[in-house]
Order: C-alpha cells, then structure tokens, then sequence
C-alpha cells in the first residue's frame, strides 16, 4: 500500500490501537479484540516481548483484510528497519529521531515521531513528516492541539497517552487527525476480559465518528 494511502487510512480509522501486553500470546488477544470493535490501525509497542514476531505474524495473517499494523516505542532506526522487514506499514515513536524519520522516508514508510514544542513540530514537518504524535498527551490536555496549529495550521497531530472515552471527542475538536490510546482501551484485558476491549474499541470508534460530525 503507498505511504499517502496508508496515512489517509489512518486518519480515517481516527483511532490507533497502542498494543502493549506481557505476552505474545496476549498481544494477539488484544489485537484480535480490538480489531473486532472497528479499529483499523493497530500498533504493537516494542516493549511487549517478541514484539518483533507478533508484527510479522499480524502481518501475515491480516495481509488481505483492511487491517494495519505499526510498530510503535520505536526509539531508533536499528529497530525501525527489523520492524518494517517484518512487515510493519508504519511506525510510531516517542520522540523526534531524526535517523529513524529518515530510514522510514527511504523506505516510503509513514513515520508519526512524538513532539512536544513547536521547534520539534517545524523540524519534524522539514522532514517530511505527515503526522506528528503529541506525546505525553496528558501532560498538555486538548488545548496543546489548538495552540500548535495556531502558528503550524498546515500541521496533522495525534495525541497519545492520557486519551480516554471521557476526553477523546475534546481531542479530535482540537484539531487531532486521529488519536492513539493503549491503556484505556485494553484495561479489559488485564482481566481476561477481551469482550470489554472490543466494545471500548466500539466506543472510541463511535465517539470520534460523533466528534468529527459535529
């Protein structure tokens, strides 16, 4: 799928999956639950075990489904080329590293690197960077999205950490292009609960679609 593709599938989901579990096993439970409740981006973080081979088996078995998966905790661009080789359509990252943005952009790969100022917001957009992910979200609120397209209109965000049911639709009023959210989504499955992942994957789709009516 090409890189522009990709992001507008993104953007049109409005919501990423953040994938974290203490197991192969359960990263796919989770995966699995999520998928079910309509979410279309789904991102494996590095820092579930074997995260590596869970993106190349979901890749495998989603190949022909309107399902994509990303690599996400991505620190550097070592780790980023293992995740694309597995079959990783696109990667996400806490911070702004200037080598993986540019690994990502040899391999047409879309790349969402974490900002948290404007300096790194100008610098990520130089380097052709589509959507920027404002991390920690809940340490800005709503607003941050708002404040930075005031001076950047021309750029796309997307906030993670501290997104919740209570506060997503606030976000995508702000200007977010979509949201990405683990711990709120996937707290069912702490539990074993993976009916309770998909239907809060249900919620988060139903309220972005709700938010971006209005």
């Amino acid at each position: 799928m090409k890189r522009m593709e990709l992001i507008r599938k993104i953007v049109d989901s409005g919501v990423v999956a953040v994938i974290r579990a203490e197991s192969k096993e359960q990263g796919i439970k989770i995966t699995e639950a999520v998928k079910k409740g309509g979410i279309k981006a789904l991102e494996v973080t590095m820092t579930v075990p074997g995260a590596v081979d869970i993106i190349k088996e979901l890749a495998e078995l989603y190949k022909d489904e309107d399902v994509i998966i990303g690599a996400g905790t991505v620190l550097d661009p070592e780790t980023a080329r293992l995740c694309i080789l597995a079959g990783a359509q696109y990667i996400v990252s806490p911070s702004l590293n200037v080598e993986t943005v540019k690994l990502c952009n040899r391999y047409r790969v879309p790349v969402m690197p974490g900002v948290m100022t404007v300096k790194e917001t100008l610098e990520a957009l130089e380097l052709g960077v589509e959507i920027c992910k404002v991390f920690p979200g809940n340490a800005f609120g709503p607003s941050i999205i708002s404040a930075f397209k005031g001076p950047i209109p021309q750029g796309n965000f997307m906030p993670t950490g501290g997104v919740s049911l209570d506060n997503v639709k606030d976000w995508i009023k702000s200007g977010a292009v979509a949201v990405g959210t683990g711990g709120d989504l996937t707290k069912g499955a702490k539990t074993g609960d993976y009916d309770l992942v998909t239907e809060t994957a249900r919620k988060f789709v139903e309220a972005v679609r709700e938010a971006r009516e209005k």
